[in-house]
């Protein structure tokens, strides 16, 4: 069961810090000038605690395979996958929601799921 902490929390924080980093750039860059009003005036932690812990739960058990490629492929569609049913549902149902956006943050959750899915498989391997 320590073992799989471990990993879990390489995972978590190959997530977050560069999310943080992105989100930091991004939000005035990107998500304020194209979604303006959509945007609520505070940052909210509670659902964004929630969305990492269970997202990054998902990616170390989905992304899980034999090789280190193997992994960051897994993870690279996990993150596809799921940021690809944020930003494609948000572009299907709002009014103003741009391409690009959608191409920017699918392009990002793609990468930093095949990264954090990389750490996990390093780990994993690390600790076996």
């Amino acid at each position: 069961m320590r073992k799989y902490a471990f990993v879990y929390a390489a995972a978590l924080a190959a997530m977050l810090a560069p999310d943080a980093v992105w989100l930091a750039w991004a939000g005035p860059n990107l998500y304020r000038p194209a979604l303006g009003d959509l945007l609520a005036d505070s940052f909210q932690p509670v659902p964004a605690l929630v969305f990492y812990l269970l997202y990054v739960a998902g990616l170390v058990v989905l992304s899980r395979a034999p090789s280190l490629v193997g992994s960051a492929a897994r993870g690279a569609l996990f993150g596809l996958c799921a940021y690809g049913t944020y930003d494609l549902t948000n572009q299907a149902t709002l009014r103003h929601w741009p391409t690009y956006l959608t191409l920017a943050d699918l392009g990002w959750g793609t990468v930093l799921s095949a990264f954090a899915a990389t750490v996990a498989a390093l780990v994993r391997r690390r600790l076996a």
